[in-house]
């Protein structure tokens, strides 16, 4: 116990300042080699790993930037095409349109022209009948009327043959 009653922290021995020492350097000396090293190599690992992974997550940004300018690109192109299909539909259908009524108005002229052949040919018909019917009237009254005016056979057959001659100068 004496030992310990010698013992104070304020004044040090010399042996003990000299041991402490010695130890405090192997253990140093020990830890750099056995410890600091392999702790930087792994800090320096560490710092490697996670710069890799920043360069990726800004590689997959910019091919997230590229993809998403890509995709707009490609629906931008996909409204024009949209466009100009409705256009080319639009045009197709008044060119349908155009055609169907220059057909229904061929259609009608076609009609209208045979309605109104088919109203002269009626009409011509009906002036051909009228002049018969009218010409079979005459005859008739003028064969009434020559039957009551040339009461006899002579008279008849002489006035034939009059006519005949008149007939025949002309």
């Amino acid at each position: 116990m004496l030992f310990l009653g010698d013992f104070s922290v304020i004044k040090p021995d010399p042996g003990l300042l000299f041991w402490t020492t010695v130890i405090f350097l192997i253990f140093w000396f020990l830890m750099s080699r056995f410890a600091f090293k392999p702790i930087a190599e792994s800090l320096k690992k560490r710092e490697v790993d996670i710069q890799d992974a920043l360069d990726q997550a800004k590689k997959a940004r910019e091919e997230m930037s590229h993809l998403q300018a890509e995709n707009e690109k490609l629906l931008a192109q996909a409204r024009e095409e949209r466009a100009q299909i409705l256009k080319e539909a639009k045009e197709a259908k008044d060119e349908i349109i155009a055609e169907a009524k220059e057909r229904a108005n061929a259609e009608y002229k076609r009609k209208v022209e045979s309605a109104i052949q088919d109203i002269e040919n009626q009409k011509m018909a009906a002036l051909v009948d009228l002049k018969n019917t009218s010409g079979r009237l005459a005859v008739e009254i003028a064969e009434k009327i020559l039957q009551k005016e040339l009461g006899n056979k002579s008279e008849q057959e002489a006035y034939a043959k009059s006519l005949a001659d008149q007939i025949k100068m002309n």
